[in-house]
């Protein structure tokens, strides 16, 4: 849903060079999109920042040369600041190479 009458904490998006902002409701699923260089260590990587968090990842691709590989972790999210501090802790994590 896109709104022109943004409400706090919504997500920027640009759309023909129109800024408009992406509401969610939550609590809401959501799904990361992780970059790493092996499946077992994304796992791992995601084990370290979600702790016992209920969490569903699956392998989504692989680069051409396999040296990369990425998977989709899906999970509820409560509020928005849950959202973005989920998402700074994986790209924090040192066996994450880029979070989407």
């Amino acid at each position: 849903m896109y709104s022109l009458n943004p409400k706090k904490g919504a997500k920027v998006v640009s759309i023909n060079d129109i800024d408009q902002k992406l509401e969610l409701e939550y609590p809401c699923d959501w799904r990361y999109k992780i970059i790493g260089q092996d499946i077992e260590v994304i796992k791992q990587a995601v084990k370290d920042v979600l702790l016992e968090r209920e969490h569903k990842i699956d392998f989504s691709n692989a680069s051409c040369t396999g040296k990369y590989c990425s998977m989709n972790l899906d999970l509820l999210v409560q509020n928005e600041d849950e959202r973005q501090f989920i998402y700074e802790a994986l790209k924090a994590h040192q066996n994450i190479k880029m979070v989407l």
